[in-house]
């Protein structure tokens, strides 16, 4: 007879704060999943401080270093796309806490690798794979986390999850600062700050040995997985995800609204070091200072603003769980997305110096609040034999489509520039290309009006 026991994922339910719901094992799998996330974005963001200078050591010179960053880009969204499909795939089939592991370990090393990069092609090589072990971790952790805990819990801490990767990307910042420091000092040679960030990326590979001794799989999973093979139902497949016509108009609607979220942060939200760090030369140089001191007040200005803008990030996402259970899903999405048109748009045209450094915070808020739905969101929209699939099929198939945001906002700018005769206007048509691409956000209220809302219904079986 089948034991009654409840399941780590079905025990300790409160109608208290959510936060009382949880048992310490469900305590182990929130931070274990908000770390590989937290440690994931951190890779990300230092990808972006780093990309400038990278591009600027690594290219021959009289090459736009721009241009190349926004090549960089799209081949490592694209190797994000790839992971994210495989692994979410893999973690559905294979279990979650396993290839979590796997993807964990992936991006630390090749992160690492990029700091010995010769020249722009095996850099761009190295962030194809970074790009793979990043793009499996979110749909995984998402849905460890939603397979664990109990469904009072679910919503808050998969909204913190995203929250919580602010300090991922804060500490890029901060690492940004202090190299900058180093550089300006004559501490370390001006122009290598960059390695040192990649190899700051490979610390996460000390998380993989934790995740491997500590995590089960979701006893919810494991009933999934034995429930697929009795019925010969393929778990983790893509067929069964888009064979069924509930789970594929959701999966494709679910797509449209990520690459939305995703080429709006990735194509111009996070070129925003570009638009500071010229604005902050321009300002450091009529200042009288030297070049030497340019390049680290360069480096310092450009982890400020990295730091400000998380901390807007983080938060947008916790601000955006409280409307997500106040409101609905639809309701704070169709919000965020306005919002984050019009805050991306506002600080490309207006940013001119440090005192407009708030700006930055309200364009984070704005951009990632998005992400922080997705959290919460995407596993509501799919069973579980499907929700690592389903979550990753909406979050990286967008990215293929996102991967084609930097090409076309640097042939944008590219054409701008093409008229310009002075720094001034090159940096104008900088603003007028990221500007004008932020209407993809509006492109979101598209595919959020069509899906359902979930708000207070149980995971769909």
């Amino acid at each position: 007879m089948p034991s009654k026991e409840a399941s780590p994922s079905e025990v300790g339910h409160s109608s208290g704060p959510w936060w009382r719901a949880m048992t310490p094992y469900h305590w182990l799998v929130f931070i274990v999943a908000s770390m590989a996330w937290m440690f994931d974005c951190l890779d990300q963001q230092l990808f972006l401080l780093a990309r400038g200078s990278a591009m600027k050591a690594l290219l021959p010179p009289g090459t736009d270093p721009i241009t190349y960053a926004g090549y960089a880009t799209s081949i490592f969204i694209l190797g994000w796309a790839t992971g994210g499909l495989i692994f979410g795939a893999l973690g559905d089939r294979h279990g979650r806490a396993r290839m979590l592991t796997i993807t964990v370990l992936i991006y630390s090393v090749c992160t690492g690798l990029s700091a010995f990069s010769q020249g722009w092609l095996d850099f761009a090589l190295f962030r194809f794979l970074t790009g793979l072990g990043v793009g499996g971790v979110f749909g995984l952790a998402v849905a460890l986390v939603a397979d664990t805990l109990p469904d009072s819990a679910r919503t808050s801490a998969l909204g913190l999850l995203q929250a919580l990767s602010g300090i991922g990307n804060i500490t890029a910042g901060i690492v940004s600062m202090y190299l900058g420091h180093l550089e300006g000092t004559g501490a370390i040679v001006p122009g290598t700050a960059w390695k040192y960030m990649f190899l700051v990326g490979a610390i996460p590979a000390f998380l993989c040995v934790f995740i491997q001794m500590r995590l089960k799989e979701p006893e919810k999973w494991v009933r999934a997985r034995e429930a697929s093979r009795a019925s010969g139902v393929k778990a983790g497949s893509y067929a069964e995800l888009l064979g069924n016509p509930r789970w594929r108009g959701r999966a494709f609607l679910g797509m449209l609204m990520c690459a939305s979220a995703v080429v709006g942060l990735w194509s111009i939200g996070f070129f925003s070091p570009e638009l500071v760090g010229d604005v902050m030369a321009r300002s450091l140089a009529a200042e009288g200072m030297s070049e030497d001191q340019i390049a680290g007040g360069k480096t310092f200005w450009i982890g400020v603003n990295s730091i400000v803008q998380n901390i807007g990030a983080m938060a947008g996402a916790l601000y955006f769980t409280s409307i997500c259970q106040r409101i609905g899903r639809r309701p704070a999405f169709a919000m965020a997305f306005v919002a984050a048109f019009l805050a991306t748009a506002g600080f490309f045209q207006f940013f001119n110096g440090r005192g407009d450094i708030w700006m930055s915070a309200v364009m984070g808020a704005c951009q990632v609040a998005i992400f922080g739905g997705f959290a919460i969101y995407l596993p509501e929209l799919f069973p579980t034999s499907l929700r690592s699939t389903g979550t990753s099929f909406c979050y990286n198939v967008g990215r293929f489509i996102a991967a084609t945001g930097p090409f076309t906002m640097g042939s944008l700018q590219a054409a701008l520039k093409a008229t310009a005769t002075t720094p001034e206007a090159k940096l104008i048509a900088f603003r007028t290309a990221c500007s004008a691409m932020s209407v993809v956000f509006l492109l979101g209220l598209v595919a959020i009006a069509l899906l359902p809302e979930t708000k207070g219904r149980p995971l769909p079986e």
